[in-house]
């Protein structure tokens, strides 16, 4: 369930304990309520639970928004956190485009696979028509530049869905998104 009118509320069960920590402040710092919960193949690896969740989320957000009737459209922030420095810029131009311009310098984020942040953002995007680019101006903790990109991409999605009262219609010049 996904609230984008929330107040940054979360209930999140994945079994994959920071990926649930960097949901519940992506729900924060949007202030979406969200709810998860995922049982997937965690014997195997975290993988597909963190992919699926991305899709789901993704589908979640395309169908709060419907039409798009009267959004700001597009969102951008760049975050500081702590050492870390990074940018979210996102469109919800009912087309998917993903840029990742981060890497992590570790490849585990505790028992988390750092690489999964980028399988679930393309997920999500994919699933979500939306353009959506991450950038990694610098930072030297794996956890903190995780942090720094759900907590960035929250905020960019905020102003994104946030409702203009001078937009009449669909943000768009060609009535359509």
């Amino acid at each position: 369930m996904l609230d984008l009118d929330g107040g940054g509320k979360s209930e999140i069960q994945t079994g994959v304990g920071f990926f649930d920590h960097m949901l519940t402040l992506f729900a924060k710092h949007g202030l979406f309520d969200l709810e998860v919960r995922a049982d997937g193949d965690l014997e195997v690896d975290q993988h597909h639970t963190v992919e699926d969740v991305g899709i789901c989320l993704g589908q979640a957000l395309a169908e709060a928004l419907g039409e798009k009737r009267g959004i700001v459209r597009y969102g951008s922030i760049t975050l500081p956190m702590e050492e870390t420095l990074v940018t979210s810029a996102v469109d919800l131009s009912g087309r998917f485009w993903f840029v990742d311009k981060f890497r992590f310098p570790t490849e585990k984020i505790g028992e988390f696979d750092a690489q999964l942040v980028e399988v679930f953002w393309q997920a999500a995007a994919a699933n979500a028509l939306m353009n959506l680019h991450l950038v990694l101006h610098h930072g030297e903790n794996s956890h903190h530049i995780a942090e720094g990109l759900f907590k960035a991409t929250a905020r960019a999605l905020r102003a994104a869905v946030a409702i203009d009262p001078r937009q009449e219609g669909v943000p768009s010049s060609k009535g359509t998104l």
